[in-house]
């Protein structure tokens, strides 16, 4: 990526919210190493700005993200999950899949099926409405999506990916046997 287009420098000359965190912690601690906040304390602030608009799409159709994640991961892998595995694809607690999965549920959008052999397995599965939903929704979100990234060309794209990838690759490497 182009330091000078995008506002931001390896000196910390940048001009958005973690530069300006950067120099406040530099002014009271000179000598403490801030960083990882270059690309940290960006992900983190570029998440939660994404998902505050993100759901936009979503709350028009009743749905948070985590709603939506667990719809989307049933309908991406063409098959029954449980729970426990929809927990996994979805990369959240148990107790907030119970939940969302309540909600789903109340609102006619998926199914639990009970394990012939094993009552304490539950299998979830979407309606037809969930189906409908999910496929009317899915498109919209991709747009949107499409719209936040315009301000990057497609060099730049490939590149944030790239290094995004590898980044996730080693995070889930060295958190997943934390999780496990």
């Amino acid at each position: 990526m182009n330091g000078e287009r995008s506002g931001v420098n390896q000196d910390d000359g940048a001009s958005d919210v973690v530069a300006a965190v950067r120099r406040q912690w530099r002014a009271v601690h000179p000598d403490l190493d801030t960083e990882p906040m270059e690309l940290v304390g960006r992900i983190n602030r570029c998440a939660a700005l994404l998902q505050q608009a993100e759901d936009a799409p979503l709350r028009s159709a009743g749905l948070t993200r985590g709603e939506f994640d667990l719809l989307g991961a049933v309908r991406r892998t063409g098959r029954e999950l449980t729970p426990g595995e929809l927990a996994r694809e979805t990369f959240a607690s148990g107790a907030a899949v119970t939940k969302r999965l309540r909600a789903l549920q109340d609102r006619g959008l998926v199914d639990r099926r009970t394990d012939t052999r094993d009552r304490r397995i539950g299998y979830i599965r979407l309606t037809d409405d969930g189906r409908a939903l999910v496929d009317r929704l899915m498109p919209q979100q991709l747009a949107y999506e499409r719209t936040v990234l315009a301000g990057l060309d497609e060099p730049t794209r490939r590149l944030l990916g790239a290094g995004l990838a590898e980044l996730l690759l080693q995070l889930e490497g060295r958190l997943g046997t934390l999780r496990a």
